[in-house]
């Protein structure tokens, strides 16, 4: 596998910031899979490659990764604060066409991500389903109006959500709403979560609000807690179920 730190300039967030993309040094590019792999919340855009087996994966499955930055934003276009969502779901596509060749080819494109990042992917592919084929979340935080104060240990959230009312369009059951008529398509799901994770009642709450709407669904869930352990294990069954099927 190639790997590349790029450290680029965005307009989104006003500031430089860092990606890392590991690429197949074997097979057609042009025909790889891409998945944009997203970080927790004390975590930064090494935690992936650094304590999982996350590249071993990607040369299995002869995918591209990109793993962006975004500090503790929960992948929000923040009120008082860089327009983080912006940067992930616009911006960032169109950068990795530029510097690196990737065609965002929504039938070949992945987000997955954990905790936080887990909301994040899953923001990512309920506001725009035409960019992804596939999405996964591991220990995903789904209830953010309830989690996010008790995960804020500097009170940012006040600087995500002033006054703590998290609108319409960053509410993951409230974003799911514009699917229930079957206009819009469904990007397939991988959700996971280990039974004794704080965050278990909620995933379990949002699976069955999507398998009532009867979404192309796949769950996992074993004993584990909120660890790479549990991650790594699940970001192999999530490659395995959305990049081979």
């Amino acid at each position: 596998m190639a790997f590349f730190r790029c450290d680029v300039m965005s307009e989104s967030l006003g500031m430089a910031t860092s990606v890392l993309v590991t690429m197949p040094d074997t097979g057609d590019l042009a025909a790889a899979p891409v998945v944009y792999l997203l970080h927790g919340l004390t975590d930064n855009c090494t935690g992936w490659l650094r304590y999982t087996q996350a590249e071993h994966l990607a040369r299995t499955h002869g995918a591209i990764l990109i793993v962006p930055e975004v500090q503790r934003s929960f992948y929000t276009d923040m009120a008082c604060g860089p327009k983080y969502f912006t940067y992930i779901n616009q911006e960032l596509p169109t950068l990795c066409h530029r510097f690196f060749g990737i065609q965002p080819v929504p039938e070949r494109t992945y987000t997955m991500g954990l905790s936080m990042g887990g909301y994040g992917a899953m923001k990512c592919a309920f506001t725009a389903p035409q960019q992804y084929a596939g999405c996964a979340g591991f220990s995903s935080v789904a209830e953010i109006q309830a989690e996010l104060p008790q995960l804020c240990r500097w009170h940012e959230d006040q600087a995500i959500f002033p006054h703590g009312i998290v609108p319409p369009q960053d509410d993951l059951f409230d974003l799911v709403e514009k699917f229930r008529d079957g206009t819009c398509p469904m990007p397939r799901l991988f959700l996971a979560c280990g039974q004794q994770d704080s965050l278990y009642p909620a995933n379990l709450r949002l699976r069955d609000t999507l398998q009532a709407m009867n979404w192309p669904l796949t769950w996992y869930e074993a004993p584990g807690d909120h660890n790479w352990f549990f991650w790594n294990d699940a970001l192999g069954r999530a490659m395995k179920e959305l990049l081979e099927n």
